[in-house]
Order: structure tokens, then C-alpha cells, then sequence
């Protein structure tokens, strides 16, 4: 079996087959590639950590319309609870007979038991909707996103 013997020219490694132009060129692609894939994945960072600070801000917005909703619901309570009270002591001292005591304090028991009953349904949907109020704009940037995700894959 004869080998042939090679010469510098067919050396792929041999300094005489390499071209500076070509590696320029060729590095010069590739970074200026490299360079806009890095300027777009930074304009998207942007995007998305603007989204998220207005997702954050949306969110404690709504949380503070809420508490303030809530406190004033219960201070409604506790105005409407402490009127029907003392309106049931002065009542009270109107009492000419324990029959009479016993009367007044059974109705105030079960008109106090209704309100409470009726109170504490106001507070539950008052709270359910504030809770949907807060959770609203995370669910929304989350659609988004998974929508946006949906597009890219």
C-alpha cells in the first residue's frame, strides 16, 4: 500500500491555508450576532420586570382598597352593635317587672343573634371579594404570560 505524501497546501492546520480575512469576517458575524440577541433579551428583561412591577403595584393597590373596605364594614358593625346596645340598656331601665326584664333581654338575644348572623355573611362576601380584587392582577399577568409562553413554544 503507497501513502501519498501530502504537501504544506493540503495541511488543513498549516499556517499557509489560514485566512485572517475570513476569521475577521467570520468574528465580526458572530459578534455582531451575539450582540443583538443580547440587546433583545435585555429589552425583554425590561418588558418583563416592568409587567411585574406593575403586577406588584396593581396588587398592594388593591390590598389597601380592600383593608379599608373591610375596616369600614366592621366599623359599621361595631356602630350599628353598640347603638342597638345602649338603646337596649336605656330599655332596660324603663323595667317595671323581672317578666318584663326577661322579655326585653330575649328579643335583644335573638335580634342580636340575627344581626350577627347577617354581619358575618356581609363580612364573608365583603372578603371574597376583596380577595378576588387582590388576586386579580397575578392571575392576569399570569395568563399573560402563559399565553405569551404559548406563542413562543
Amino acid at each position: 500500500m503507497a501513502f501519498a505524501k501530502k504537501t504544506a497546501s493540503d495541511d488543513v492546520f498549516s499556517l499557509s491555508a489560514f485566512d485572517p480575512s475570513k476569521f475577521s469576517d467570520t468574528f465580526r458575524d458572530f459578534a455582531e450576532k451575539s450582540s443583538s440577541k443580547t440587546k433583545e433579551s435585555l429589552a425583554k428583561v425590561k418588558e418583563v420586570t416592568e409587567e411585574a412591577s406593575k403586577t406588584v403595584e396593581a396588587t398592594l393597590q388593591s390590598a389597601q382598597a380592600g383593608t379599608v373596605e373591610l375596616g369600614m364594614s366592621a366599623i359599621g358593625m361595631i356602630r350599628t352593635n353598640t347603638e342597638t346596645s345602649l338603646a337596649h340598656l336605656e330599655s332596660l331601665l324603663g323595667v317595671k317587672s323581672v317578666s318584663e326584664f326577661f322579655e326585653l333581654q330575649t328579643s335583644f338575644f335573638r335580634k342580636q343573634a340575627e344581626a350577627a348572623v347577617e354581619q358575618v355573611k356581609a363580612l364573608s362576601e365583603t372578603s371574597k371579594k376583596v380577595a378576588e380584587n387582590v388576586s386579580k392582577p397575578g392571575k392576569d399577568a399570569a395568563e399573560k404570560a402563559m399565553s405569551s409562553f404559548k406563542m413562543t413554544a
